[in-house]
């Protein structure tokens, strides 16, 4: 596995298609994360009156947990939202994914883009399946436990 985990966090999770977001205080909820790694940006849209849109204002603490076997990741990445204001921005992100939660489309005034600041992440990047049964076999036969991949908490 790799020796740069941060590089590897980056690189993976441009595959993810949905994490947990939750706002200091509130509910986890799924969102679609956008990461640009030369911004150190994860991008989010939302809608006005969600908690990610109320938290984006204030400038609140949200952690965004990851899951995702396809992309051979698990993260728990704390940081920052804002909202940001760029409708250039949001064009560049918009997708028919996004497309299908707002009514009026790219021109819904309840649209919010919001941008995550990844302060630090825990993070596990895994080999993925073959690399998974091979270390779960091996782990049977020499009583050693199985390396998952690499493991650590990055500071972005």
């Amino acid at each position: 596995m790799t020796k740069d985990l941060k590089a590897d966090f980056w690189k993976r999770i441009d595959d993810v298609q949905a994490g947990m977001l939750s706002v200091e205080g509130g509910r986890a909820v799924p969102m679609s994360p956008m990461a640009e790694r030369d911004e150190n940006a994860i991008w989010f849209i939302t809608a006005r009156g969600t908690d990610a849109a109320t938290a984006a204002e204030t400038g609140s603490k949200v952690s965004l947990q990851v899951a995702d076997p396809k992309a051979n990741l698990y993260a728990n990445v704390q940081g920052q939202l804002q909202a940001v204001n760029d409708p250039a921005k949001l064009d560049e992100l918009w997708n028919a994914v996004v497309a299908a939660w707002f009514e009026d489309g790219r021109d819904d005034d309840k649209i919010r883009l919001v941008r995550m600041t990844p302060a630090t992440a825990e993070v596990w990047a895994t080999d993925g399946g073959a690399g998974f049964l091979y270390e779960i076999a091996k782990a049977h036969m020499t009583d050693e436990k199985p390396d998952m991949g690499d493991h650590g908490t990055v500071s972005f």
